[in-house]
């Protein structure tokens, strides 16, 4: 037997195209692919850039900084041009500037001061990062770059899932289904109302992330505009900063130190992961209502459930799923916890930290299409449902004690101990219909509840569950 040895293999790190390190750059890249414009390292730089040119042009129409005229409509498309056509070609560029400087945002001012050199604008050069400092830019960037990534990209997905979900729910709000607190028989459900249940949580989450406040700043070294009012004092440097946030379509963080502090990002990463640990409930209880025969799963041609098996069809989306939701919800946990702190004015945590939003929400995005997937191909095994459903009669007990009651209170003689006679009855008992209706049979109640309660099945003992689901499901 050969000895494994990775040395005398041949060198992976050496393949062009590039092999990828992770599953969401190699395996799973088309399920996250969107996410690249977004949260990708070359899109960070494309945002520094989009942060800083508009920097440039806003001193300038603001006139924060005497000297700075107004731009004409061709400097300014220049500018904006800059991130716009930031291309492979720039990615390449901007990487050899940064061997030099040793400064990923540095390398940004000098690729932008590259463009406009022998343009009318080469005079103004030194706008671009005035009065910045690094955290400025980033801060701007990332919250640019999360916003589209969540509004562009999550979101449509999520949300979509959570339709898929609540359509399944309409379409099966009148299919009755045996309920199993603790795991145990009990009183029964619909599976439209299970699932209802389900879109109708993952649904606030959604409208909680909806919601949410991007926030930025603009306020230099340690958030109190000294270089700005060091070089310009005459400036309302508070407005400039604060007309400029906007402006980018974020809302303004007056109060910060170096860093503009986070908080909104892990309130974003709290709420995308109670979505994915409601999503991963979702995943868990589906896989059991297949292990259990209620859904049917659609044979893929030419699919191989198991290498050993044939006749298997694994269940492997919503697995899938819940272990994508898991290092999700890690991630997400990790960097509300990490990004909240910064020691005094700043620290560089966060800088490495806010290198693997993608990865978070990549995990995330994944999930979301492994369940919508799983999901596509079940359907629902209305026999077996009704199977459980009819070799369970001992759920009836719960109704017929409550009418009891209910008949103890109006006054009816012999309602006594309706709890306990019913317990002596199905626990620890085989009980079919005949054993319901000899005892209903059996009971002084008035006419009219007892062929209510002798007409009752399993499969009809549902309750509102249907009208819930009409009435207040909605995506």
């Amino acid at each position: 037997m050969t000895s494994w040895n990775p040395a005398a293999l041949t060198d992976f790190t050496t393949i062009e195209p590039a092999v990828a390190l992770t599953p969401l750059d190699g395996r799973y890249r088309g399920a996250v692919a969107g996410l690249v414009n977004h949260l990708s390292e070359p899109a960070l730089n494309r945002a520094r850039l989009h942060v800083e040119v508009e920097w440039f042009i806003h001193l300038c129409e603001s006139s924060a900084v005497p000297g700075a005229r107004a731009l004409t409509a061709d400097e300014s498309a220049l500018l904006r041009a800059i991130p716009r056509d930031f291309d492979a070609a720039g990615i390449a560029e901007h990487a050899e500037i940064e061997k030099v400087t040793v400064h990923d945002v540095k390398a940004v001012e000098y690729y932008i001061k590259r463009r406009i050199e022998g343009t009318s604008l080469e005079p103004l050069s030194e706008l671009v990062h005035f009065a910045c400092t690094s955290e400025d830019i980033n801060n701007l960037s990332y919250a640019l770059m999360v916003k589209g990534a969540v509004e562009q990209v999550w979101l449509p997905a999520a949300t979509a899932l959570v339709s898929d979900i609540a359509e399944l729910a309409g379409a099966s709000a009148a299919v009755p289904m045996l309920s199993r607190t603790h795991g145990q028989t009990a009183t029964p459900t619909t599976l439209g109302k299970e699932l209802g249940v389900l879109a109708h949580r993952l649904n606030r989450q959604l409208a909680r992330v909806g919601k949410q406040e991007y926030l930025g700043k603009i306020n230099g070294a340690t958030g109190t505009f000294g270089a700005h009012t060091a070089a310009v004092p005459d400036t309302d440097w508070i407005e400039v900063s604060r007309t400029f946030v906007e402006g980018l379509g974020l809302t303004w963080n007056p109060l910060t130190t170096q860093i503009e502090s986070h908080d909104w990002q892990a309130e974003l990463y709290a709420d995308a992961a109670r979505f994915g640990r409601i999503l991963h409930n979702l995943a868990t209880d589906v896989w059991t209502y297949i292990s259990l025969g209620y859904f049917a799963q659609a044979a893929v041609k030419g699919a191989i459930g198991s290498s050993a098996m044939p006749h298997k069809i694994n269940p492997i989306r919503f697995e899938n799923a819940e272990a994508n939701l898991e290092i999700s919800a890690a991630l997400f946990d990790t960097l509300g916890s990490t990004l909240v702190t910064s020691r005094l004015q700043r620290d560089l945590t966060d800088s490495t930290s806010q290198r693997n939003i993608g990865v978070a929400f990549g995990h995330s995005l994944l999930a979301i299409d492994n369940v919508r997937r799983g999901l596509k191909a079940l359907s629902v095994n209305e026999a077996a449902l009704a199977a459980d459903l009819d070799s369970s009669w001992e759920v009836l007990a719960e109704p017929i004690q409550s009418a009891m009651r209910a008949a103890a209170v109006a006054g009816v003689p012999g309602m006594e101990n309706p709890y306990e006679r019913l317990k002596d009855l199905t626990r620890g008992h085989t009980i079919d219909a005949q054993a319901i209706r000899t005892f209903v049979d059996g009971l002084e109640l008035p006419a009219e509840t007892k062929d209510r309660l002798a007409a009752l099945t399993p499969g009809t003992y549902v309750g509102l569950a249907e009208q819930l689901v009409e009435r207040y499901l909605t995506v």
